[in-house]
Order: structure tokens, then sequence, then C-alpha cells
């Protein structure tokens, strides 16, 4: 098989946090610091943790120590099954027991192909690394061969798919999923394969850009260039149309003109040809604000929407919506600043594409650490929690995902970008029941309910100064819990386990973080398999019309 992990394991490597910067961030914040220290004595493990790692930062820490080997042992025979085809990469070995698994998954009908997870130990005084996939997920495939090392394919599927398999894993990947649909493609999580030092042999990871392009001349995308970033990875190009089509950019503001103004200088500044600004002005009493939204308005440089009263994000945008003149909407908080001109294209690149709903940027906060990373739910200590949130801003994420363009469960309305007639589709947002939160992830699960898919960009970049323009109040606080109460009955099911995200890892902290306690030692869940448009998706909730 030519596919291999080392792309991924480049991205898997733990990065060192230096003690004096943590030292630093401690003393420079001393109460914060004394409120962790008083979290950590009163029993208060999880706030303490999650605390921690807002003030210093986090990184991933999977490295485990090579004793973990003698728990995952070898099995004593090679794979052999007149049914099941198995490729596997030069230098791996199946676990004891995964043989068995595999069979076991493959009395699924429906189940074509089937990967699971890895360990990799690259060098003989070096950790031994875990290699946790997510889903079958087509576009990060495209991206980076994540797959390997070790799938297994039904024999009978080859034929009708046109499976060679000394094309490589992910042409059969591919071909499956073109063939049968992307749900007759699993992934178990459970180490499957292991790799110890001087197995790996030259020429793994060969032929994955060739497969990328077949696979997108096949499926009518010849247009889409293949451009090559650098560690193994791929960045596919999609065209835009010409002329590009309009952009509505819709911001949602009360006063704050420190926040306002640099949010929208910069948006203006945006390498687009057809920009829409609409500012939604929630009850401004500043005059400065109010002179330079007057400014802005006279100049024809954007459009005020006046909007008394409470604020309701939901509502709000979604009567901005109805007078956004784009085929693209892009809902912007005020307190976002574009990190270059060229973030709307990137996303527009997706947004525009068919099959795909809501799109997402990478968000970097003040600090220069990781805001968003797209979002994942149920994890976090809560029902939901932006992934890699407080690594650092250059980290390139577990297996490259703050690096390449991937699919998730849903993103930020912090940047947002959706087209127009599938925003209105779905009825928009939520705002007789998620009013301030959730509304965004409640937005993206609907879309992905009718069939589309949520992407996370993260060659867009943008800076994101949370929450500096929100207000704490009590009666906030009562809306939180009913809109938590909304969500949790309106998505319960799907807060059990975020299908983009491994079970492996600790739900109680930044996502990709820590590993769970026994995690890769105990019985594997169940496989898991991607949703497909019009099949195998939760129906749709009621909603209310924007």
């Amino acid at each position: 098989m030519t596919a291999s992990p080392d792309p991924a394991l480049r991205f898997s490597e733990p990065r060192p946090r230096h003690p004096l910067g943590t030292l630093a961030a401690l003393a420079h914040h001393p109460g914060r610091t004394l409120a962790l220290l008083w979290a950590r004595i009163t029993g208060r493990r999880l706030r303490a943790r999650q605390g921690f790692a807002a003030l210093v930062g986090i990184d991933h820490r999977l490295a485990l120590p090579p004793a973990i080997l003698t728990a995952v042992p070898e099995a004593s025979e090679p794979f052999a099954d007149p049914d099941i085809v198995l490729l596997s990469a030069p230098g791996h070995v199946l676990v004891a027991g995964a043989a068995g698994t595999i069979r076991a998954a493959f009395a699924d009908p429906d189940l074509q192909a089937l990967y699971g997870d890895a360990l990799v130990k690259d060098r003989a005084d070096g950790p031994v690394l875990p290699l946790l996939r997510p889903v079958f997920d087509p576009d990060f495939l495209a991206a980076l061969d994540y797959v390997g090392p070790v799938l297994a394919l039904r024999r009978a599927a080859l034929g009708p798919a046109g499976v060679d398999p000394r094309a490589g894993a992910t042409d059969a990947l591919f071909r499956i999923a073109e063939r049968y649909g992307p749900a007759a493609i699993a992934h178990l999580p459970r180490v499957l394969a292991l790799r110890q030092p001087g197995r790996a042999e030259a020429g793994e990871g060969r032929g994955h850009a060739a497969a990328v392009r077949a696979h997108l001349d096949r499926t009518g995308r010849a247009a889409s260039a293949i451009e090559p970033a650098g560690e193994g990875i791929l960045r596919i190009v999609h065209p835009l149309p010409e002329p590009h089509p309009a952009a509505s950019l819709i911001v949602p503001t009360r006063d704050r003109l420190d926040l306002l103004r640099p949010c929208v200088e910069s948006l203006l500044a945006t390498d687009w040809p057809d920009l829409d600004l609409v500012v939604l002005d929630n009850d401004s009493r500043e005059p400065g604000t109010r002179a330079y939204l007057d400014a802005l308005s006279a100049a024809g440089r954007a459009r005020v929407l006046r909007w008394p009263g409470a604020f309701d994000f939901a509502a709000m945008n979604n009567a901005a919506a109805r007078i956004a003149r784009g085929r693209l909407l892009v809902f912007v908080n005020n307190d976002v600043v574009a990190g270059d001109t060229s973030w709307l294209a990137r996303m527009a690149r997706h947004a525009l594409r068919p099959e795909i709903g809501a799109v997402g940027a990478k968000l970097v906060d003040g600090a220069g650490r990781i805001q968003h990373g797209g979002i994942v739910l149920g994890t976090g200590g809560g029902l939901v929690t932006h992934a890699h949130r407080h690594f650092p801003g250059n980290a390139p994420g577990y297996l490259g995902r703050l690096t390449l363009t991937h699919r998730v469960s849903a993103v930020t309305a912090a940047c947002l970008m959706v087209e127009a007639d599938k925003f209105a589709a779905v009825g928009g947002f939520d705002a007789a029941h998620f009013a301030v939160d959730f509304n965004d992830v409640d937005l993206c699960l609907r879309l992905n309910a009718a069939g589309y898919h949520t992407l996370m960009v993260p060659e867009a970049v943008l800076h994101h100064y949370e929450g500096l323009s929100r207000r704490r109040t009590p009666e906030a606080a009562a809306r939180h819990a009913r809109e938590i109460g909304a969500f949790e009955k309106r998505w319960g099911p799907l807060l059990a386990q975020d299908p983009h995200y491994h079970p492996g890892f600790d739900p109680d902290l930044s996502t990709h973080a820590r590993l769970r306690p026994g995690a890769l030692l105990g019985e594997p869940g169940p496989a898991r398999r991607p949703t497909e448009r019009g099949g195998g998706r939760p129906s749709a909730p009621s909603r209310s019309r924007p």
C-alpha cells in the first residue's frame, strides 16, 4: 500500500512548552493564578485545568511510554481471509486480535472499507505516538493521506468500484466512496496496527497526488487545481465563478468603536470585487460610534440597519440576511479583524461548492493562541467546545487539522460563510430558541441534517478578541440556561460523540490535548461512518423562518 502515516505523524509530535513562559504568564496574572490554585485545592480540578490552559496555553501531550507496546502485542499470524483484502503499508503489522475485529465488522453487508488507528515508534529512543483518525472525510483525505497504514476492503467491492489494490489506499477509498457512497467506509476507533523503528521502507506516500487528481477528474472537478503545500500535504484550489458573486458581510454591533472600526476597515480591505457590508446597530449610544456609522452610510461604504431593543443575535442576523444582496452571506462579529485580504476568497472556494453548507475560518485570540479551529460536540466539559482552543496560533494541530481543510460538525458565527439560498432553505438562525447562544451550532447541524457538509478552512485566518463586546447579566445567565435546555432537547443524541472527533481523547480539556485514561486498551467502540446527503441523517427540527 502506498499510504503512510509519516505526514500525519509529523503533525502529532508534542510541542514542548518553555517553563519560563509558563511562569511569566502566571506571574503576570496573580489574581487568576490564585483562583486556579483555590479551585485545585477545593477539588474543582476540571475548572482548574481549563483555567490553566486559558492562562498559559496548551498543546497536545499524546506521547506514550514504550511500555505500551507490551500491552498491545503483534498478531502471531499474517491476516488471511478470502472475502477481505488487507492493504498494509511497509513496516506495519496488525496487533493481536485485529484480524477478528476486522472480520466481525464486515458482517455488516453495507460495509465496503474499514480503517482503524495505529501506534508508531519511529526512533529507538523515541516515544510511541498514537494516530487516532476521525470518521471518513474526503476533503481531509484529499489534503493528507491520513487513513493508513492499514485498510481492509471487501473483495467483492473491488471490481464494481474499479479498485486496483496496487494503486494504494487513497485511490481505493475514493473509488469506494464514488461507487457505494461515503457511508460504505467506516472508521473503527481501535488500534489495529503497529510500526516500530527500522520497519518503514522508502517510497511510502507516493501516489497520493495522482489518486486525488484522478478522483477530482472522475467527479466533474477537472478545473480544480492541486498545489503541493509541503510536509506531504496538498491544497485543493477550487475555481471561483466569473464574475465573482457578491458577498454580504453582516456585522452586529453596539458601541465599542475601538472594536468596530478595526473590524470594518479590515473587512472593507478584503480582496473581493463585490462586497456588501451591512452593519447592524443595536442601540449604539456613544457619539463616536454613531458618527462613524453615519459616515460609513453617507460614503456608501456600508449599509446601517438599526435594531433597537434587546440584543438578539439570531433575529438581527436574519433581518440583515433578508436585505443582503450577496449570493454569499458572511456573518462576522464586531470583535473580529481579518488577518489578510485573501480570507474571503479562501472560504468562498468551498462555500460555493454545491455539497457544502457552512464554512468557518481559523480564529486567533488576542494572546496569539487558537480561539477557534472548528466546533466539537459533547466535550470540553460542556455541550460544545472549540477545537484546539488555547493551542499556539502557529500550531499545525493534531493530524494537521489547524492547517488542512476538513469537515467538522459546526463552526462559529464569529466568522461563518454560507450561500444565501442554503441559509434560507433551512430557515436561517432559530431566533425562537437560540437568540444569543448555540444559534451558529444549531444552524450548522440543520444544514448537516439537510445533507450539506460543514467545513473548517484554516487557510482563512482572522483575529477574534472574543467576549470583549459581551455584557454579563443575571438576565443573560437565565437566557443562557434556557438555550442550553433547548439545545440538549433538540440535539442531545449527537452530543454523545462527535463523529469528527476521536473518542480516545480526554473529553474534559481542550480538544486533541490528552488521551482518555485507558482509551487505547479498552474494548473498541462501534465502527463510525459519515452521513450521506439524502439518507442516514437526523431529521431537521422545526424552526422559524428568518
